[in-house]
């Protein structure tokens, strides 16, 4: 892939998944509005000079610039159009909503002992009883189908439901979409692994990177991993586990960017693990022009 590329015209909905959560109409809020466009410098690597956004902002548009999406979300969509700019293909509403579900994740295989997906409460009590699980006192992380930046996500100790963990619970099962239910572990660090999946199939991989994330998940930094860092063996788990979900991107009918989230962790009893596959993200993401190297692909 060469270095170089045209110029762009972006609309950075870095709150795609807000969208994808509730279909339909979507209008930014203020604050979100001011807290992408105070990340902007942070996506120097993804929007280069020559590049332009049209939101947040509204710098001035060139006529024939070709638009681009953080992602493609209907919202997002309409920003370009009504800038007048070249329209890219893009996937289905539908399908972008899929892909970037938990779900979607789930239905590829859990990591983690003990870790599911619960499509009702029915189904979130099964979990947290069954097993090993049920003879030790533990702390869990609880998702929501659609999260970013940290959002709907709750770190919850088995045993002490808390009002406010009642409350949390039910406005996810109000939905009816399920949550992501896995044990809390001690991470050693984060690691990704970024990709650009064609329409065709083929599939573009980049260089694994360490993230720098804060105490509630919410990305800081990205840069590449030295030499090392991973096990041969991890990096193996890693590169397969992107294959295989590039292959099932596919199959759902998705093609652009994404990127495979993992990390090293560390059991009570001392012992060293590593989770390949903790997330899939089906859109760009702030570390994803660093671990790709280059940017023809924009």
């Amino acid at each position: 892939m060469a270095s170089s590329r045209e110029p762009l015209a972006w609309v950075l909905n870095l709150d795609a998944e807000d969208e994808l959560a509730h279909p339909g109409a979507h209008t930014p809020t203020a604050a979100m509005k001011e807290r992408i466009e105070g990340l902007r410098p942070q996506l120097a690597s993804l929007v280069l000079p020559g590049d332009r956004v049209i939101w947040p902002g509204a710098e001035p548009i060139e006529l024939g610039l070709l638009g681009r999406a953080w992602c493609p979300t209907r919202w997002a969509l309409s920003q370009l159009e009504r800038a007048r700019v070249r329209q890219p293909r893009a996937p289905h509403m539908d399908v972008l909503r899929r892909v970037n579900h938990r779900r979607f994740n789930h239905e590829l295989g859990q990591f983690l002992p003990g870790a599911g997906f619960a499509e009702d409460p029915g189904a979130f009590r099964g979990l947290l009883s069954t097993g090993a699980q049920a003879s030790v006192e533990r702390c869990w992380l609880l998702k929501r189908p659609f999260g970013y930046a940290g959002r709907g996500r709750r770190k919850w100790r088995a045993g002490e439901l808390i009002a406010a963990d009642h409350s949390w619970l039910e406005a996810s099962w109000r939905d009816g979409e399920g949550l992501q239910v896995e044990p809390w572990v001690e991470r050693v660090f984060d690691c990704a692994l970024h990709g650009f999946l064609e329409e065709d199939g083929e599939c573009t991989f980049g260089r694994v990177t360490l993230q720098d994330v804060d105490a509630t998940g919410a990305w800081r930094s990205t840069v590449l991993a030295p030499g090392g860092t991973l096990t041969s063996t991890e990096e193996e788990s890693l590169v397969h586990e992107a294959r295989r979900t590039a292959e099932a991107l596919h199959a759902a009918g998705y093609f652009g960017p994404f990127g495979l989230d993992g990390y090293r962790w560390v059991a009570p009893d001392g012992s060293v693990h590593f989770q390949p596959r903790s997330e899939i993200n089906a859109r760009y993401s702030m570390g994803w022009a660093i671990g790709m190297v280059v940017h023809s692909r924009g």
